[in-house]
């Protein structure tokens, strides 16, 4: 276990971007066979605007993975860290830090996110989008990203958690990211069942529907289970999915520089928040 773990606290960026670029293609490929809905616009013209937001964002993960690296120096030398208060096994205390930070810097945060006013303005950008295909769970405005890894360092600390957890969880999310933003129709009976344990990608979908009440709902990356616990579980029949914003319709969601100026944007609304 032990060499295992050492493995991701050590893990080079070019193994990091293989894992990102592998399933983005895959899920990009199986979109091309089971696709959800037909995309009216070109896949590479609307995956421009995405990439490029993923490529700030990789730069904000790379600044925080080198910040990682320090903290958890000073965590392993102050002992500090709920984890520490634990006597149990090695495998344990991982599965225990998966689950929190599947809740927190995934769950929690993206609920504060659709919440609190001002980080709904950074947060419209991956709203905004008109045609949710795989590339859209790279679509992030830098700021709303900044607050995520934030949290998530923040709940390392409080945690007194080894890096290699924390890296090894977000190799994790990444596949559950694309997967569940992936354009693909899965037959109803197995999303709605893997809907039970994981986010489906109809589980998701109803999150970038253009309306409240679905918009503020299935706020989950990887585990369900959150979104069954605190209310805010919606499946219903997926064909009534609309994507955007209906506050937003006027925003150009493949203008890159028009995303990114979106927080600051008065003539951009907020759906009623």
């Amino acid at each position: 276990m032990e060499e295992f773990l050492g493995f991701f606290e050590h893990l080079p960026t070019w193994i990091k971007a293989t894992w990102i670029l592998f399933f983005l293609t895959f899920f990009w490929i199986i979109e091309g066979y089971y696709s959800f809905y037909k995309n009216p616009v070109s896949k590479w013209k609307h995956a421009k605007t995405n990439i490029i937001l993923l490529l700030m964002v990789v730069v904000i993960n790379s600044v925080f993975g080198v910040l990682l690296i320090f903290v958890d120096g000073w965590l392993s030398e102050s002992g500090f860290g709920l984890l520490h208060l634990i006597d149990t096994q090695l495998w344990i205390k991982l599965l225990i830090s998966i689950v929190v930070l599947d809740f927190t810097s995934q769950y929690f945060v993206h609920f504060l996110l659709h919440k609190v006013r001002w980080m709904w303005r950074l947060h419209i950008v991956h709203h905004t989008d008109k045609h949710v295909d795989v590339t859209t769970g790279t679509r992030h405005h830098p700021l709303d990203f900044l607050i995520r890894e934030s949290f998530a360092l923040m709940v390392v600390v409080l945690m007194g958690m080894p890096v290699s957890f924390y890296f090894l969880y977000r190799m994790i999310t990444i596949p559950f990211t694309y997967f569940n933003h992936a354009n693909i129709s899965l037959p109803l009976w197995l999303d709605k069942g893997l809907s039970y344990l994981i986010v489906s990608p109809n589980m998701h979908k109803f999150h970038h529907h253009n309306e409240l009440p679905w918009t503020d709902s299935n706020f989950g990356n990887v585990l369900s289970i959150w979104d069954r616990i605190f209310g805010t579980f919606v499946y219903d029949d997926p064909t009534k999915i609309v994507y955007g914003l209906d506050s937003s319709e006027h925003t150009n969601d493949e203008d890159v520089l028009f995303q990114l100026r979106i927080p600051f944007n008065k003539d951009v609304k907020s759906i009623n928040k």
